[in-house]
């Protein structure tokens, strides 16, 4: 991931978050946490949206790890921390069940401040590399080695769920993939009511992830069409028959807030995240 932090400069109005959009509202994250035993200080800031601000941390002895804080700011005097403790336990518990995996960074413990433990927080190691990006060029190892870690995850009955975004997978500074952020993430049975679910959540890993391949790497799929590589299931298009009117009002009110400008993409914002940041803020 790019070292720099400094943010992308602002777009015609746009200002930075009010506390109302951030997970921790006013404060950032963390100057000094203390992680197994070890005191880190942050080097960079990824980002910090309305559901969590993760920063980059490095010890005196150059240990690398990423914490996230997910959020406990209220919403119009209605409490969210409830909601923070519950994403850092869940997302620490995925992390613990896939913690043997090559291509999943492996959890590092209780993330304390000031000697108080932040339930609200989750702890990985660090992974030297890049989001993958429009115009990354992976190579069709990358994908097959991403395809064999999805098909592991899923025959262990979980699901990763948030694979459409292309910033959660990394291209590491060794060339291999790794998925990070398993904030929604499932782990469930796989019979009865909730197995129907799984295979469900489960399929549209497997759609998301051939979509990503389509666009970097269609030679993966031979001569098979575009068409017969992604096989768009149902739920899929009826989830953005909700989905996408609700992302387009999201966007609008975002611009009329202010915190974003012209159609209300991500990346117009003063402070985006890392993985859709033009490169030349990296």
């Amino acid at each position: 991931m790019p070292e720099s932090t400094a943010p992308q400069a602002p777009i015609c109005s746009v200002k930075v978050r009010p506390a109302l959009f951030r997970a921790l509202g006013k404060d950032d994250a963390p100057e000094i946490v203390r992680v197994g035993g070890t005191s880190f200080q942050r080097k960079h800031l990824f980002k910090h949206d309305s559901w969590a601000a993760t920063a980059h941390y490095v010890s005196a002895c150059g240990k690398e790890i990423v914490c996230k804080f997910n959020r406990r700011q209220s919403i119009l005097g209605f409490p969210m921390g409830w909601l923070g403790r519950y994403l850092a336990r869940h997302e620490a518990h995925l992390l613990h069940l896939l913690g043997d995996l090559a291509n999943i960074p492996p959890e590092s413990g209780s993330v304390e401040v000031n000697g108080v433990i932040q339930k609200n927080a989750v702890a990985h190691a660090f992974i030297p590399g890049q989001p993958l990006r429009k115009d990354s060029h992976p190579g069709l190892e990358f994908f097959r080695q991403l395809e064999a870690t999805l098909q592991e995850m899923h025959r262990r009955g979980i699901a990763y769920v948030d694979l459409h975004k292309r910033e959660n997978i990394l291209v590491g500074a060794d060339g291999l993939p790794y998925m990070i952020d398993f904030q929604i993430s499932q782990a469930l049975p796989k019979w009865g009511p909730l197995g129907w679910i799984l295979r469900i959540l489960q399929q549209s890993d497997s759609y998301h992830l051939r979509k990503h391949i389509l666009h970097f790497e269609p030679a993966f799929f031979g001569t098979t069409t575009p068409e017969e590589a992604l096989k768009r299931p149902l739920w899929i298009r009826l989830h953005r028959m909700i989905a996408v009117p609700f992302r387009t009002l999201r966007r609008k009110l975002l611009v009329l807030f202010g915190i974003r400008s012209g159609h209300g993409s991500a990346e117009s914002e003063v402070f985006p995240e890392e993985g859709i940041r033009k490169k030349s803020a990296a």
